[in-house]
């Protein structure tokens, strides 16, 4: 699997008012897929709750480089840049492409918190080893 990728679609209420996406709509998407993309490698909300650890994130960051307007068809592409060995801490960046033009990447810090103690869950259950080991890699992939 060289990468995730999605097209994005956008409603009236992704627009600020200078008519192009506001800066927050990044983030939603770019959460959004995170989610969709554990689902589906089989870390699913109802795995979260079962094992008692949720997503947690230290940093979310946003390099706008190009406008996005309503009717542009955006590629998101998501791969893991970094992630320690037993996968409790990570980062993932989201690149947002309009052909073969980058427009923005979000860059977040993350890791694993135990929802009972609400601490930083480590090591994590074996699920998420499994299915972030699996996750694309940027070609400047770091292991922490």
């Amino acid at each position: 699997m060289a990468t995730f990728s999605k097209q994005l679609s956008f409603r009236w209420s992704d627009l600020d008012p200078n008519f192009h996406l506001r800066h927050s709509a990044y983030y939603d998407f770019g959460a959004q897929h995170r989610i969709e993309i554990l689902e589906e490698l089989g870390l699913t909300l109802r795995v979260m709750q079962k094992e008692h650890i949720g997503p947690v994130l230290f940093r979310e960051e946003c390099v706008f480089r190009k406008e996005i307007n309503l009717s542009d068809v955006i590629i998101m592409q998501t791969k893991m840049a970094k992630m320690n060995a037993d996968a409790s801490r990570w980062s993932i960046v989201h690149e947002f492409y309009r052909e073969e033009v980058l427009c923005a990447i979000i860059t977040v810090d993350g890791a694993w918190l135990d929802t009972k103690l609400r601490k930083l869950a480590s090591p994590t259950p074996q699920i998420v080893n499994d299915a972030l080991s699996v996750f694309p890699k940027t070609t400047t992939f770091t292991t922490l």
